[in-house]
């Protein structure tokens, strides 16, 4: 077993039991004690765990890389708003990158109602129901199985996205604050991350209203990187305000519209605000 796996399966373990005791774990998969403790070792390094007399447990205060199968069905109601109105920002025949999780998933049902996209992603589960659809271009990343979260991620993963352009980018967060910007709890994630946004056009962080006023271990991007934040209604006026214009609160009360909320004149113009805002960046580079 690859050591990114098991240390994967710690921070699972972690997530779900609170606790990792050393020598159980190594029993469970059959390594030595010694390769647990390296493994923990390496975590603690990167500011994952915090270890015990025999074991590890989480970071009091810091984000957890819950799982998918916990995410999924959680805030589910919020995320489908959000989606909605990510949506309502693509037009037809655009090129969209979805990042790996429970709300850019919502996202890609959303965007079923679309027509002619390419949609690039390395989230597996993604991946999945867009080829269901049969209806769109897709592209899977490659890159090493993150297995709990379905995403792919890795050097090979960063490499196949800097091949393409793609129109918008829609990415998840496990934290949003007004001066950590964008962070992520799994380091392996963030390079990816990265990758999208260099790629992409326009840049949108969807991410329900619990995760703002926290940060998570690793930084992704700052708030002048990212064209568009778009959560639910969870986050209040006076929350809101000092993200500005970057941000959308999508209304959880509002039904699904046949025709997705901004309109193409709204989504059109944000496009050109993020293009004008990276064409000034490549200029003083």
């Amino acid at each position: 077993m690859l050591s990114s796996t098991r240390r994967r399966r710690i921070l699972d373990r972690l997530t779900i039991d609170g606790y990792v005791e050393a020598k159980e774990f190594a029993r469970e998969l059959g390594v030595d004690t010694s390769t647990i403790r390296r493994d923990l070792e390496a975590l603690e390094r990167d500011g994952q765990i915090q270890r015990t007399h025999g074991g590890a447990r989480p970071i009091p205060g810091v984000t957890s890389d819950l799982p998918y199968s916990a995410k999924r069905n959680t805030r589910l109601q919020e995320k489908s708003a959000i989606a909605r109105v990510a949506a309502g920002l693509v037009a037809d025949g655009d090129t969209v990158i979805l990042d790996s999780g429970s709300t850019t998933y919502e996202v890609a049902v959303a965007l079923s109602r679309r027509e002619s996209l390419t949609v690039i992603t390395n989230d597996l589960r993604i991946a999945e129901y867009i080829a269901g659809l049969q209806r769109f271009r897709l592209l899977v990343a490659g890159g090493e199985l993150l297995g709990s979260v379905y995403t792919l991620a890795g050097d090979r993963t960063v490499e196949f996205l800097r091949d393409y352009a793609a129109d918008w980018a829609f990415l998840g967060a496990d934290a949003v604050d007004v001066d950590a910007g964008i962070t992520n709890t799994n380091t392996l994630e963030v390079p990816v991350k990265r990758a999208m946004i260099a790629t992409a056009r326009s840049t949108a962080v969807v991410v329900d209203s619990s995760k703002f006023g926290h940060r998570a271990l690793a930084r992704v991007a700052g708030l002048d990187e990212i064209h568009t934040l778009i959560t639910d209604h969870g986050l209040d006026e006076e929350a809101a305000k000092p993200y500005g214009d970057h941000l959308i609160r999508a209304d959880v009360t509002k039904p699904p519209r046949p025709k997705p909320w901004p309109t193409v004149a709204a989504a059109a113009s944000l496009a050109s605000r993020g293009k004008t805002a990276r064409e000034s960046g490549e200029a003083a580079e």
